[in-house]
C-alpha cells in the first residue's frame, strides 16, 4: 500500500529547510534542494519504521 505524504520545502538564505505535514517530527535542513529530498525521504522512513515498532 502506498502513502501519499506533503512535504512541505522552503529556502532560507543559503539553506533549504521542510517537512512532512502529515508526521510530526520529520523535518530537515540542507544546503541544496536535492539533498533536502533525500534527507525528508529517509527521515520520513525511519519514523515510519519506528513507529510500526511500537
Amino acid at each position: 500500500m502506498n502513502t501519499n505524504y506533503t512535504a512541505v520545502i522552503k529556502q532560507d538564505a543559503d539553506w533549504w529547510i521542510g517537512w512532512i505535514e502529515e508526521v510530526p517530527g520529520v523535518n530537515c535542513q540542507e544546503s541544496s534542494r536535492e539533498k533536502l529530498l533525500k534527507s525528508l525521504r529517509e527521515t520520513l522512513a525511519e519514523a515510519i519504521e519506528f513507529n510500526r515498532a511500537y
